[in-house]
């Protein structure tokens, strides 16, 4: 029994290690019973440190009141996703997330553990861009094309379906005011395009577009990035514009809103009812004129449903909302959007592919779409790879993963399959034609590519020849 105890110790003490998060565990006296590797690399110590130490002992710069840690042991009260930035002992900034719980066994408190995320990276990545936004919208001698971000218009939104044509000529409409837009579409629907002509079309145009997915950043680091933070607010803390005052005169366009916590949702429309935002540990505010655009991948009432979009700021974006049908009820465009992609690779890859096969567009109107356009376009991109130069793209240049969707298995099996000598004989004449192409008519130089005597081939140009 002891065996197997010890044995479950060691156990999970091995999977602890293996962790990619800095763990940091400690008795109810405060001393060190666990130590990964990974909190001393946070901390730039050794594990041999800290083990069997007291917090307080290996770290001197903390106390009662500033050790998580001892804090939990004292309350019994857990310290959720707090976010810390300090410099380690050797002269590194680190930036983490730190989840602290008390450790409870049959109802008596017998320590706390530390579960420290680094975001020391992605911290460096969210400052150095806005550094450059902020250079950007300072330095009014520099001249960036369509505004300062947005590149596309709302004609680069390609459609032939009427529903399309008509949220077309209402975006049109609405360019010429300042009310916010909320947009609902699937994801790859062209959300951001439409955003972007709305901006384009304009009287904000040239001024700064500012585009923020709030699924991308981690929670903990969005408020700080929107709104900015004030040198001292907390520890690592530099005077640095949030996004808002970047947008200022602009448009804010923030995608995936419903992945916003709830606490920086309430910030949000405060600075949209005042117009006014405040950095993180500011006293004062500063005006911003920003047009505010939000787009979800899901209906915005589910998300106020299960709690994900706050009702009150839902009615504050909704005064203009749109909603984007996804391409599987827009099948006029399948072929459209088809053909515009193969043109635009036929440049890019230097290929003359004349369009898709009679059985690849019937695979294509077929076919559910769940990725929208985005997919789309990445699916011809992939046939465009696979297929010959001067042919159609056929079925077999598709890619597997929507070969083998079971919608389509009925599909794939009426086209028409031709015998396999007819085939190959369709084959081969398109290789000799190639070949003479190649070698501008030379029956010997295009033996010689297709790698058989030279009256092999003039054989079967006979055999042709009837």
């Amino acid at each position: 029994m002891f065996k197997d105890s010890v044995e479950t110790i060691e156990m999970l003490k091995a999977i602890l290690k293996t962790i990619d998060e800095g763990i940091h565990a400690v008795d109810a006296s405060g001393m060190t019973i666990f130590y990964n590797e990974v909190a001393a690399r946070l901390d730039g110590l050794k594990v041999p440190q800290v083990l069997n130490q007291h917090v307080l002992y290996s770290f001197p710069s903390l106390n009662q009141q500033t050790s998580t840690l001892l804090n939990v042991i004292k309350t019994g009260k857990p310290i959720i996703n707090q976010h810390q930035t300090y410099t380690n002992v050797n002269g590194k900034r680190v930036d983490t997330v730190n989840t602290t719980l008390p450790l409870i066994v049959d109802g008596e408190l017998i320590g706390a553990i530390e579960i420290s995320k680094d975001l020391t990276k992605i911290k460096q990545l969210s400052e150095k861009l806005l550094d450059m936004q902020a250079q950007f919208h300072k330095d009014r001698s520099v001249t960036i094309k369509n505004g300062h971000y947005a590149s596309y218009h709302l004609e680069d939104f390609i459609s032939a379906d009427p529903q399309i044509d008509q949220l077309k000529s209402l975006s049109k409409k609405v360019s010429e005011t300042s009310s916010p837009v909320l947009i609902f579409g699937e994801t790859g629907t062209g959300k951001e395009v439409l955003i972007q002509g709305i901006h384009n079309h304009s009287l904000r145009k040239n001024k700064p577009f500012i585009a923020q997915n709030c699924a991308a950043i981690p929670s903990q680091l969005l408020e700080s990035i929107l709104f900015g933070t004030v040198k001292g607010s907390f520890t690592g803390a530099v005077d640095r514009p949030g996004l808002f005052e970047l947008a200022d005169g602009g448009t804010l366009f923030l995608d995936e809103i419903n992945s916003m916590p709830l606490d920086i949702q309430a910030k949000l429309l405060r600075v949209l009812q005042d117009g006014v935002v405040r950095r993180i540990g500011a006293v004062q505010g500063k005006l911003v004129n920003v047009r505010i655009m939000a787009a979800l991948n899901e209906h915005p009432s589910e998300c106020v449903k299960s709690n994900k979009l706050r009702e009150d700021l839902y009615y504050r974006l909704n005064v203009i909302f749109f909603e984007i049908p996804p391409l599987r009820h827009r099948i006029s465009d399948i072929h459209l959007l088809a053909e515009h992609f193969i043109s635009q690779y036929n440049v890019q890859f230097k290929k003359q592919i004349k369009g898709l096969s009679e059985e690849a567009f019937h695979l294509f109107q077929q076919y559910p779409w769940p990725g929208n356009v985005r997919e789309l376009k990445h699916v011809i991109e992939y046939a465009m790879n696979m297929a010959d130069d001067n042919e159609e793209i056929k079925v077999a240049d598709l890619p597997h993963h929507l070969l083998a969707t079971p919608s389509l298995a009925g599909s794939i099996e009426q086209i028409p399959i031709p015998p396999l000598r007819e085939a190959l004989a369709h084959r081969e004449r398109e290789l000799i034609s190639k070949a003479l192409s190649a070698s501008d008519g030379n029956i010997q130089k295009a033996a010689q590519l297709l790698k058989i005597p030279r009256q092999t081939l003039q054989y079967k140009l006979k055999i042709n020849a009837h």
